[in-house]
């Protein structure tokens, strides 16, 4: 990118900017800002290189798609490609049930069943008094001649709804997710990957937003943005 990166370092100090001023404000970090200033574009896939260029460039007034253009000649000229960053992983948060503990959970089920039909079955045979105090324990008493009222049966409390959300990546985008202030994912995610997560609040940053969709307890957000472009939005899972 000859001359681009002294184009913007310019720009901006006659703004009388720092590269922290700008990050702040345009959510890049400023090793990027500083590596597109140096005319360095090894920091990431060409694709996101593209994305930040053309956020920084309209941040200063400069013409986001002149930059752009600007940019692709030169790494065609340099038959080079930037360096791909390794993707990162999301913590995880737990380990699915290993095959052993569904079989020991049915052996448990059908003990439990044989211990009941046993003492069914011995219920049976021994007639009368067992029988007659079950049925006696499970007859409800009658109510007193003054008319009160039986109490009403307590209604059964209602698990609260989990709350989630789904982010589906349709084109390679780097991105940073947190959740409930931690953070949970940040780097490359490749095309076609959906994950989950959850929590009462998250706050999503992608470089490609345009290849990213969000989906909140089953309710479909859209897309973050535009192709390219670098968006960071605030989503609240649980009401308060």
């Amino acid at each position: 990118m000859p001359g681009l990166g002294d184009e913007f370092r310019a720009a901006r100090e006659a703004r009388h900017l720092s590269l922290s001023d700008v990050s702040d404000q345009i959510h890049i970090r400023s090793i990027y800002l500083e590596a597109i200033e140096k005319d360095d574009p090894s920091f990431a896939a060409p694709v996101y290189v593209r994305g930040f260029i053309r956020t920084y460039a309209r941040f200063l007034g400069l013409d986001s798609e002149l930059a752009v253009a600007q940019f692709n000649v030169a790494a065609q000229a340099s038959g080079t490609k930037p360096h791909e960053p390794v993707s990162v992983s999301p913590i995880p948060t737990r380990r699915r049930p290993t095959p052993w503990l569904g079989v020991a959970a049915l052996a448990a089920i059908l003990l439990v069943a044989f211990v009941g039909y046993k003492y069914f079955e011995y219920q049976q045979k021994d007639g009368g008094s067992a029988s007659s105090l079950a049925i006696a324990s499970a007859t409800p008493s009658a109510a007193p001649s003054g008319g009160a009222s039986t109490a009403a049966p307590t209604p059964k409390a209602t698990a609260a709804p989990t709350q989630t959300l789904e982010v589906r990546v349709t084109a390679d985008s780097w991105m940073s997710v947190k959740i409930d202030g931690a953070g949970v994912l940040e780097g490359i995610v490749k095309a076609g990957t959906t994950k989950d997560f959850h929590g009462k609040s998250a706050v999503v940053r992608a470089g490609n937003a345009g290849g990213v969709d969000l989906t909140v307890n089953g309710k479909s957000l859209g897309k973050m943005g535009n192709i390219g472009d670098v968006v960071e939005r605030n989503v609240m899972l649980a009401k308060e």
